[in-house]
C-alpha cells in the first residue's frame, strides 16, 4: 500500500504536468492566443512549459518535492485567474473556461496535498 500511495502516486500525479509542459513547449505559438494583448505571450508559454516539466521531475524523483508542489499551486491559480476566468464571459467558451477552471482548482489542491507530505 505504501509503494500505491507513495512513488506510485508522485508520479500519476505529475505525469500529466509533464505532459501538458512537452505541449507548451511544442504548440507554444498555438497557445499563446489565449494570451492575446500579452507581452511576449509565446515567451510566457514556454516559460510554463518549463515550469511544469521541472515540477513534474521534482515531484517524481521527489528532490524539492515540497518547493515544486508550492509553486506549481501558484502557477495553476495564476493559469486560472488570467486564462481560464477571463474565458467565463464569454457564452461560446464559458463551458470549456469553467470545466477547466474546476480541473485547474483541483489539481493545485493536489499539488498542496503533495507539497504538505512531502519531506524533500
Amino acid at each position: 500500500m505504501a509503494t500505491l500511495t507513495g512513488k506510485l502516486a508522485r508520479i500519476i500525479f505529475a505525469l500529466p504536468f509533464l505532459i501538458f509542459g512537452i505541449m507548451h513547449l511544442m504548440a507554444g505559438a498555438e497557445m499563446a492566443g489565449m494570451l492575446a494583448g500579452w507581452p511576449g505571450a509565446v515567451y510566457l508559454i514556454y516559460f510554463s512549459g518549463l515550469c511544469l516539466i521541472l515540477a513534474a521531475i521534482a515531484i517524481i524523483i521527489d528532490k524539492k518535492a515540497k518547493l515544486a508542489s508550492l509553486l506549481l499551486a501558484l502557477l495553476l491559480l495564476i493559469i486560472v485567474l488570467v486564462v481560464h476566468l477571463p474565458g467565463l464571459g464569454d457564452p461560446a467558451t464559458m463551458q470549456m473556461a469553467m470545466t477547466n477552471t474546476l480541473k485547474d482548482i483541483g489539481l493545485m489542491g493536489g499539488a498542496l496535498i503533495v507539497a504538505g507530505i512531502s519531506t524533500s
